[in-house]
């Protein structure tokens, strides 16, 4: 499923992302061009984020 249309970034895409470290919106952005055209999958990308590596981890 895409999270991304603008750049065309698949969810399983974002996930690996993040668990090679990306912690904010604008790393995954940067790694994979998710949430850098029109930012309406900004929002997903925080969800995934949280499911991912967790709230408290996030917050810290």
């Amino acid at each position: 499923m895409y999270v991304c249309i603008c750049a065309r970034v698949r969810e399983c895409e974002v996930r690996a992302v993040i668990r090679c470290g990306a912690r904010t919106e604008e790393e995954v952005g940067d790694a994979c061009g998710a949430g850098t055209g029109c930012g309406s999958c900004v929002e997903r990308i925080g969800e995934l984020l949280v499911e991912e590596i967790g709230a408290d981890t996030l917050a810290a």
